[in-house]
């Protein structure tokens, strides 16, 4: 299939993608399924009921990748889709998701993924949105379920760099018996953006473990909401950071909560809001750099 060039500019963003790849992929463009491949150990189907697909991973699917990728390039169209992963005991997969808008006008892209993870399974789920274009109102809401089987474990890294007008993004976890959930987010909000991030992790097995971090970036009249709260119901271990710079007139408002239910639940929090030290802009203009351009560089050692 032959890519135009703002379906190549966004797959490379929100994916770091050329082209097509090989393997198991799903391609969804401007509201339809524009390519789907299963391989022997992946299987993808169209969801007979409503959009969006299932995919099944199978215990033999050792370090392979299946790529999900959404492009929305129509003006006015605001796409939903239902995604569904059944990952099979002892299976170890990384999923590439993520959505990009292109638009003069309002567009958007809601996606719910719900990911069943099996016992002794290995998930690394990738997640990037990005919206360009002038014009327009560009939203992404994704929400995210997540049910990990004993021993099965989930790392999560997501991002959010440029041009989202509005987004919500939601997730709810449970994990029994020594899983574990690590949370790996970006974001960076300008202009008027407006970005609100929400986690209920529940912790119901013993010795299961969850670490959210992360890391934003808020500038000019944008604002951001960080919300979080790992409930502990066993012997159990639960960590969220959430560290934010704020610059301009934007607002950040950080509200990281733990909830134990259980008196072997360990569950700590850590939050920070600040603007960027006068040092680090100070030392690194006394190497030759503007203030802009020491701003830039430390906002990108920050969220790498």
């Amino acid at each position: 299939m032959a890519l135009d060039n703002i379906s190549k500019r966004l797959l490379k963003e929100i994916a770091d993608l050329h082209e097509i790849p090989n393997g198991a992929v799903s391609f969804r463009k401007n509201g339809k399924g524009e390519i789907m491949r299963s391989t022997s150990n992946i299987e993808i189907k169209k969801k007979a009921d409503k959009p969006g697909i299932d995919i099944y991973v199978r215990s033999s699917c050792q370090n392979e990748a299946c790529h999900i990728p959404v492009v929305v390039s129509e003006n006015g169209l605001f796409d939903m889709v239902y995604n569904d992963f059944y990952i099979e005991e002892g299976a170890n997969v990384t999923i590439v998701a993520g959505c990009g808008v292109h638009s003069t006008d309002d567009a958007g892209h809601d996606g719910i993924h719900s990911f069943h993870v099996g016992k002794n399974a290995v998930v690394n789920y990738v997640e990037n949105h990005i919206a360009i274009g002038d014009g327009g109102h560009k939203m992404l809401n994704p929400t995210t379920k997540i049910d990990i089987d004993e021993g099965g474990s989930m790392t999560m890294n997501t991002t959010q760099i440029s041009g989202v007008d509005y987004s919500n993004r939601v997730t709810v976890a449970n994990l029994k018996k020594d899983a574990v959930l690590t949370v790996n987010e970006k974001i960076m909000t300008s202009r008027f953006n407006v970005a609100k991030t929400d986690f209920k992790v529940t912790l119901s097995g013993e010795s299961s473990k969850c670490k959210i971090t992360s890391r934003s970036v808020a500038r000019d009249e944008s604002e951001q909401v960080f919300k979080s709260n790992i409930v502990g119901k066993a012997e159990c271990f639960g960590h969220v950071e959430c560290d934010g710079i704020l610059l301009d007139r934007a607002k950040i408002d950080s509200q990281p909560k733990v909830s134990a239910r259980h008196s072997e639940a360990f569950l700590s929090h850590e939050a920070s809001i600040g603007k960027i030290a006068n040092d680090q802009l100070v030392k690194l203009m006394s190497l030759g750099l503007t203030k802009k351009q020491a701003e830039e560089k430390i906002i990108e050692g920050f969220l790498k």
